[in-house]
């Protein structure tokens, strides 16, 4: 699997002022009010719960005590905390929280290779309206085929991997022959982007595909969100590109 680190900027016109101040948000809220990923409570209030935002109404639960009949160790599963209504905000605020400190990098890492593109082709403020839309659409697709599949509705979701999907389907379509750093086992090496992009989404889809009928998110991953997020991002950024060279 190709790892990216890194692409050409030598044409960037504009400083990248949204996309690191959506970088320095998301890290923002994990440091401070998710205490790396330790805040539970707000974590679980502010967090997409897909029947929530089926019904538009507040779920609550209590927490779970398992105990691993092979270890004997006992294990918590926290209950879905009480959201702020409406519970639709939860579709913007989940897309700046993250899971643990390995998944807030990764997608701070990818924002910040292909974000800053993006941005200087669009200009500041069709980009975080781009950001946004995709990252709700994103959002909606992950809700919607749980739903379809039959998935558990109350597994919360969170994390911006939804939006940046969006991000790398505009870059796909808009600099496929860029060259991009990647990382392929312990080498570094660049490749053009429709390679190192491509690739990562066709396996988001052979995942996603892996999971019709289980009705599960492989590994904690929203594979729906990912697919949703890069297929929006590959139509809107046509609109969003309309006047601009």
């Amino acid at each position: 699997m190709l790892f990216p680190i890194g692409d050409d900027n030598r044409d960037r016109k504009i400083f990248p002022i949204i996309n690191y101040l959506l970088v320095l948000i998301n890290v923002l809220v994990f440091v401070f009010l998710q205490d790396f990923g330790n805040n539970v409570k707000f974590t679980y209030s502010f967090s997409t719960v897909p029947d929530e935002i089926v019904t538009g109404q507040d779920v609550v639960t209590h927490s779970k005590t398992y105990e691993d009949m092979q270890t004997g160790k006992t294990y918590t599963i926290p209950g879905l905390e009480r959201t702020p209504s409406p519970v639709y905000i939860t579709i913007i605020t989940s897309m700046f929280m993250h899971g643990g400190i390995a998944h807030i990098f990764g997608n701070m890492l990818f924002l910040l290779i292909f974000g800053d593109n993006i941005e200087n082709k669009i200009g500041h403020f069709r980009y975080i309206i781009f950001y946004l839309v995709c990252g709700i659409i994103a959002s909606l697709a992950h809700v919607y085929s749980t739903l379809i599949l039959g998935g558990n509705m109350l597994i919360p979701t969170l994390g911006a991997s939804g939006a940046i999907s969006g991000v790398l389907g505009a870059y796909l379509l808009l600099f496929p022959k860029r060259r991009v750093a990647v990382i392929i086992l312990y080498f570094i090496t660049e490749v053009p982007a429709i390679l190192a992009i491509g690739l990562w989404f066709l396996f988001q889809l052979v995942s996603g595909i892996g999971l019709l009928g289980s009705g599960a998110q492989e590994g904690g991953v929203a594979y729906g969100a990912h697919i949703g997020g890069f297929i929006a991002g590959l139509i809107l950024i046509k609109f969003f590109t309309i006047g601009k060279k």
